[in-house]
């Protein structure tokens, strides 16, 4: 079950100046789900409105209802084979979003289980959280626990050219439980619109 604070932790540092994303990348469908055009870029590359712009999105799926819109699933051994969906998920995020034949992949997959008669995108957030020590009074100190990688994943409909609208799907990889990294876990936010869609694409159960 998702913790609430857990999901607030990593969200109050989703700010243009304490942001732990590092990288950004997406692609833009037409109609039918296939790729319209793609970009991936260093996140501090962006201004500070796109900074800002983007940071929502990424809040919007860490805000959605836990445990109702946003739900925590756990990953079974076996479905971790050589060539899963999982094994693609942990190279783009060991690779920090730099390999584009990983991406180009994940996006045509997305692209096969999202498309529902609407233009839309999907944006990849790959951030590295130095998660603090928190002390027996629970007030933060210095030096960090671990490093928290992570993968985030918005899908939405296209409010304009190549402009995104609210989320109404995404995935958090791997799970934030506990205020630590939770490799058998993910996290899944669908609305009605992409209802099941991660469950049939990621074969869970």
């Amino acid at each position: 079950m998702i913790q609430r604070e857990d999901m607030l932790e990593l969200t109050r540092r989703m700010t243009p100046a304490r942001s732990h994303i590092d990288r950004i990348a997406g692609a833009y469908y037409d109609k039918e789900g296939y790729i319209d055009g793609t970009f991936n870029t260093h996140f501090l590359k962006l201004s500070t409105a796109e900074k800002t712009k983007n940071l929502e999105l990424a809040k919007a799926v860490l805000q959605a209802e836990t445990n109702k819109q946003l739900k925590d699933y756990r990953i079974a051994e076996s479905a971790r084979k050589p060539g899963s969906i999982w094994q693609l998920l942990d190279g783009i995020k060991e690779s920090g979003l730099q390999n584009d034949a990983f991406l180009d992949l994940l996006y045509e997959m997305i692209g096969e289980h999202a498309a529902s008669g609407k233009e839309f995108y999907c944006f990849l957030f790959h951030g590295m959280y130095d998660v603090p020590v928190k002390g027996t009074d629970k007030e933060w100190q210095e030096g960090s626990e671990e490093v928290y990688n992570y993968l985030l994943c918005a899908v939405g409909p296209l409010a304009g050219e190549y402009e995104p609208g609210l989320p109404t799907a995404g995935f958090l990889y791997p799970a934030f439980r506990q205020r630590s990294t939770a490799c058998d876990y993910i996290n899944l936010y669908e609305t009605d619109v992409h209802q099941n869609m991660w469950k049939n694409l990621l074969e869970l159960k």
